[in-house]
């Protein structure tokens, strides 16, 4: 088994609108298809959520990089919760979750055990880096 075998997909991209702003939702693998994390935000996401279960070899490699990025590149909050230690396949999950913003600043961390993160999300720093660099704006989707 491997982090990339499908177990079923969802039929649309989803941004949930809640009290305290809209969410775009995701899953772990998720990470590694942009185009995703576009759709929500054009939705009206301005946090983006991706609960995972990296493991420890791809998420040394590739999980801040691309935690970070999803955050830049959509000018967005992004929380992401990692799972730690051995999972029921038998591989050992990396931890380090993280909350980002969207200048991509690492604003709180887990280290690979249990914890709670805390960070605080000012709405008004999405707009402001929206409104200064109006990428999403300049953006050509297909």
């Amino acid at each position: 088994m491997r982090e990339s075998d499908p177990r079923a997909h969802g039929d649309a991209p989803v941004a949930a609108a809640t009290a305290i702003g809209t969410f775009g939702l995701s899953i772990c693998y998720d990470l590694r298809f942009p185009e995703l994390y576009r759709h929500v935000v054009r939705r009206g996401a301005t946090m983006l959520t991706v609960p995972s279960a990296f493991t420890a070899l791809t998420g040394r490699a590739h999980w801040e990089p691309l935690v970070r990025a999803r955050a830049i590149e959509n000018q967005a909050y992004l929380l992401a919760p990692n799972q730690y230690g051995l999972n029921p396949h038998g591989f050992e999950d990396y931890g380090n979750s993280m909350v980002v913003d969207p200048w991509g600043q690492v604003v709180a961390r887990a280290g690979v055990g249990e914890e709670v993160l805390l960070a605080t999300i000012d709405p008004d720093q999405v707009a402001r880096v929206r409104r200064q660099m109006p990428c999403l704006d300049h953006a050509r989707l297909r």
